[in-house]
């Protein structure tokens, strides 16, 4: 799979996450900050810059 020429990095997680666990206001606007949406789809069109 490629886009734009670009391949994918992957990797397995066998840890298993708890559910109902949600992010403080403070770590949420950290991960807001990395995200960038399309204005045209702001739903489904998100780019997520890397750290």
């Amino acid at each position: 799979m490629t886009w734009k020429g670009l391949y994918p990095i992957l990797s397995l997680s066998k840890t298993v996450s708890q559910k109902g666990i949600s992010l403080t206001k403070k770590a949420m606007k950290q991960v807001e900050s990395r995200l960038q949406r399309n204005p045209l789809f702001p739903k489904w069109d998100i780019l997520i810059q890397p750290l």
